[in-house]
């Protein structure tokens, strides 16, 4: 039996864009085991995939941060003998793992920190979705309309008993919209006077809204929520990834900014509108479910500034949050 290992070091929303890509590749290679390298805040996600055997925990901030550290956890990638590597991540840490392997059919990306250490080097075409540019590093051949796949994961009873109870307890019933306020980046976080106003108008129109994110969220998420006396709950750090695609899945709408729960969204297979304020959906890590979308202001000279987005606008003005005014948004959710 064919061992193969896929290495996804990235963040929350790069490790559920990998899941299409090892759905495929347990298809092309059935007879196959898959194991997968990730970090610890993402390893519940490829737990949870029906398609990996196992998951190989990278501390990459702590017992494998020094080079004596890395080597360890080559040499034991190296035991367990892979005839396989992919790499969707482009890391110079990625890179120096492989290169320690001594797994001969290795797959990376043409802009790959130090790429030569791959044995297959494979064009990133910055034009597409990132699950496409997953799929021709395994090179699976997919058409214009059948790329598309959701991201699968499994979700257990004891989540989705928690996430029930969470319910019943505050009275919260199916259909309410699910709003993710929060991201690492500030330059990506949509000002929270416009997310004020948008729940406003969806409180008025009777609907219950449901703020989402995690331990680094909560200050956001409270800040919204001490402007609503009623039918407008915070969960923010109450729930974990999985836990969260189960609550996820019991909106009709969930509006984030472009950040992790835009794919968890995918997961849930709900309506996700998507906020672009200082990066855009062409970097290729926009919803693609049926019915979901996004909104971005374009027209901006500045726009975009980074690939990932900085602690402050550079150029002091944010104007690509504040021109994408609540009207906009308010009017996309009611079309």
């Amino acid at each position: 039996m064919k061992k193969i290992l896929v290495i996804q070091t990235a963040f929350i929303g790069d490790a559920v864009l990998t899941l299409p890509m090892i759905e495929k590749l347990k298809e092309m290679e059935n007879s196959s085991i898959i194991d997968v390298v990730s970090i610890p805040s993402t390893s519940e996600i490829f737990t949870a995939s029906p398609f990996v055997n196992e998951v190989l925990l990278l501390e990459k901030r702590g017992k494998h941060k020094s080079i004596r550290g890395l080597r360890s956890f080559a040499n034991d990638i190296k035991r367990r003998n892979y005839s396989r590597i992919y790499s969707p991540h482009r890391s110079f840490r990625t890179a120096i793992i492989i290169m320690l392997s001594g797994v001969r059919e290795t797959f990376g990306f043409s802009n790959s920190s130090l790429k030569y250490v791959y044995k297959s080097i494979i064009e990133y075409n910055s034009s597409v979705h990132e699950v496409q540019r997953n799929f021709d590093l395994i090179g699976y051949k997919y058409s214009e309309d059948n790329w598309k796949i959701l991201p699968k994961i499994k979700v257990s009873e004891s989540a989705k008993f928690k996430v029930n109870d969470y319910f019943e307890t505050n009275k919260i019933t199916n259909g309410f919209v699910a709003v993710s306020p929060g991201s690492v980046w500030a330059t990506k976080r949509y000002p929270i006077e416009y997310f004020i106003e948008v729940i406003n108008s969806l409180v008025n129109e009777g609907k219950q809204v449901l703020l989402i994110g995690g331990d680094n969220d909560k200050e956001i998420t409270l800040k919204i929520k001490e402007n609503f006396e009623e039918n407008v709950f915070n969960s923010a750090g109450l729930f974990s990834l999985i836990e969260s695609i189960e609550l996820i899945k019991h909106a009709s709408l969930l509006i984030t900014n472009d950040s992790a729960p835009t794919h968890l969204g995918m997961c849930a297979d709900v309506k996700v509108l998507t906020l672009y304020c200082s990066t855009v959906p062409k970097f290729g890590f926009y919803p693609y479910n049926k019915l979901s979308g996004y909104l971005s202001v374009d027209d901006l000279y500045c726009k975009p500034c980074g690939i990932h987005g900085f602690d402050e606008c550079p150029i002091k003005t944010f104007d690509c949050g504040k021109k994408l005014i609540p009207e906009i948004i308010i009017k996309r959710i009611k079309k």
